[in-house]
């Protein structure tokens, strides 16, 4: 890691990192869409949607290569997509939607799907994912307060197990256990919580192991999802009966996060702090390595327009989506040189790892167009609007931040569900603290941020929209209804919203003990 150390010290930055710099984003898009298309020309998708003749469209100058892409390829969501192709996948099929057969798949049920979605990850995908994050650690040098010394610590990397599940085809697991399982030998001396504790598959048994081992590390570095990770700080705290998480590791400085917004858990998670610490947020999904925070004092992320992924962007809008967040035939989708900035695009990708204009849940907005610096806005099915309220997951992030800062309160987690109200509708709300908090007075803050938050919103409140309902419960209540659902682990998020049968199944677990209000 010295080696490392000096390369920061340096300011050294990888060729593809420079060359995302000098190059314009439609020119690395093209090159990267171009690239995807000759290795999959020979492929059963490439044959029956003729990449040899979009291929060709390349040749021409201007923008017929994305007009013929596009009407010669339809969008894909995961359950078409599976369907079609990634059944064949998992059946063992060679040359389906990537050139050779696929022998790992990613767990994801994102935040809305009921069920295990299978994503196939290629060795070529891997390696991108290993490129952006060596990336990411060089970008570094950017953040000239960090000392290269953090550089020698520990890396504490809480994600999913690393034995994978086999069944004699393929091996399956979180994408997490998927790559940690293959780390680079020069990383494995300082990653942790090392092969032993990473391959346990019970997560409560994994989490106990971390702490009987903390005290024994010097972690500079802590990667994860914030709800977990924060359960994890919690513990060794409490274990080792001391004020801080400081006091055990007086070196960390850097918190690694994805996934979530990191502002609803901002306030909680600095309560077991003993000095301050530099957040990154990254966008790695099951599908890819897709952005991540270049630069100190930003809240936003770069995409990586030159690994490996090309992306596609649609309006977030009732023109190209109905009420359940589903997209139309007529969607209208753009490339990157189209998009304008502070719109909700919902994001769609064609990938090293057989993707091909895929819907991957989440929207997006560029809040600045130059440098392709984005933030993730919400996901597609994850809002609210029952009667045009249009409440995305940006605004409710947003409210419960205002809000846990006015009463000084921790909210660990919420989600909302829609409801109807005779024959109007309401919004009911469940949000997970320790704190004493008074619901009326959350109920009424909520309700005020988000008419000041969003325009749509506040007119329906006059009229459709006729109550906001509010039930505080402990946090433990949503990190047990995930266990329930065989949904606990390093790389889950509870959903934001909940809707059909999710809410149902939280309703029934939630009701014996339900705090009314």
């Amino acid at each position: 890691m010295a080696i490392l150390s000096t390369l920061l010290k340096k300011g050294i930055r990888l060729k593809e990192s420079l060359e995302q710099d000098f190059s314009s984003p439609i020119e690395l898009q093209r090159n990267t869409l171009k690239k995807l298309v000759i290795n999959s020309r020979e492929t059963a998708i490439g044959q029956r949607y003729h990449f040899k003749s979009i291929l060709n469209a390349f040749k021409k100058p201007g923008d017929e290569f994305y007009v013929r892409f596009k009407s010669q390829i339809p969008i894909y969501d995961y359950e078409k997509i599976h369907q079609e192709w990634w059944h064949l996948l998992l059946e063992g099929k060679r040359n389906i939607t990537s050139p050779g057969a696929v022998t790992y798949f990613a767990l994801s049920s994102g935040t809305s799907g009921a069920a295990s979605k299978y994503i196939p990850i290629t060795k070529e995908m891997v390696k991108a994912i290993r490129k952006t994050g060596v990336r990411q650690i060089l970008s570094l040098s950017n953040y000239e307060e960090l000392p290269t010394s953090l550089f020698k610590r520990g890396i504490l990397m809480l994600g999913g197990s690393t034995d994978l599940e086999f069944n004699g085809s393929y091996f399956s697991g979180d994408l997490s256990g998927i790559t940690t399982g293959r780390l680079p030998i020069w990383f494995q001396r300082f990653y942790k919580p090392g092969k032993k504790i990473s391959r346990s598959k019970n997560w409560g048994d994994k989490l106990d192991q971390i702490v009987k081992k903390a005290y024994t590390w010097d972690i500079g570095i802590i990667v994860g999802v914030p709800a977990w990770l924060q359960i994890l700080l919690e513990k060794i705290i409490a274990y080792y009966g001391v004020k801080d998480i400081h006091e055990i590791w007086p070196n960390l400085q850097i918190f690694v996060h994805g996934g979530v917004s990191f502002e609803p858990y901002k306030k909680g998670f600095e309560k077991l702090l003993g000095k301050p610490m530099t957040y990154i947020e990254t966008y790695l999904a099951s599908e890819g390595f897709l952005a991540f925070q270049a630069y100190p004092h930003v809240k936003s992320m770069r995409l990586v327009l030159n690994n490996g992924i090309f992306y596609e962007f649609i309006p977030f809008n009732e023109d190209n989506f109905d009420g359940d967040g589903n997209f139309l035939e007529t969607a209208e989708t753009l490339k990157i040189d189209e998009v304008s900035e502070n719109v909700d695009y919902a994001l769609l990708i064609t990938t090293c790892a057989g993707a091909w204009r895929y819907l991957i849940g989440d929207t997006i907005r560029f809040v600045s167009k130059e440098d392709s610096e984005i933030i993730i806005s919400g996901r597609t099915k994850s809002f609210l609007s029952l009667c045009g309220e249009h409440l995305s997951v940006d605004n409710m992030n947003k409210a419960v931040e205002l809000v846990g800062d006015d009463l000084n309160v921790s909210f660990k987690e919420f989600t909302v569900l829609g409801i109807p109200e005779g024959s109007l509708f309401a919004h009911h709300w469940y949000l997970g603290t320790e704190d004493q908090v008074d619901s009326k007075a959350v109920r009424d803050l909520i309700d005020k941020k988000l008419c000041e938050l969003n325009d749509d919103y506040a007119v329906e409140r006059r009229h459709a929209l006729k109550d906001v309902y509010v039930t505080i419960l402990p946090s433990a209540k949503f990190y047990d209804w995930l266990k329930a659902q065989g949904k606990e682990g390093g790389q889950t998020k509870f959903p934001r919203v909940l809707k059909g049968d999710k809410a149902n199944s939280w309703l029934e677990f939630i009701a014996p003990n339900l705090l009314e209000t």
